[in-house]
């Protein structure tokens, strides 16, 4: 059974950081791109970044470029995002999910969600 698991999620305030984790199985995780989508309350699904299986190609929305940073570890299958310099629009539900074909979305694979709070 695929099954993906985030965690990590929490209230942080506005600057500060936050260090989610997505663990997988069910699937040979190490063959496949993994992505962070995240969803905002009453809006659509955001694709926030990916990475490639070999964990040296990663892609972000410009909303997150340079504050956000995907890593992934292939012997634990785990899939990580460190979130540096958070601000309130950050906050959403962020998950973890298997791109379908390419790097974004659609995803045939996605996670329960882990909640993301920035606020003062």
């Amino acid at each position: 059974q695929v099954q993906l698991v985030e965690s990590g999620g929490g209230l942080a305030q506005p600057g500060g950081s936050l260090r989610l984790s997505c663990a997988a199985s069910g699937f040979i995780f190490s063959n496949y791109i993994m992505s962070w989508a995240r969803q905002a309350p009453g809006k659509g699904l955001e694709w926030v970044s990916s990475i490639r299986s070999n964990g040296r190609d990663a892609y972000y929305a410009d909303s997150v470029k340079g504050r956000f940073t995907i890593s992934r570890d292939n012997a634990k299958n785990t899939l990580y995002l460190q979130m540096n310099s958070l601000k309130p629009e950050d906050t959403a539900l962020y998950y973890c999910a298997r791109p379908r074909s390419g790097y974004g979305p659609p995803f045939d694979v996605r996670g329960q969600g882990t909640q993301v709070t920035v606020s003062s």
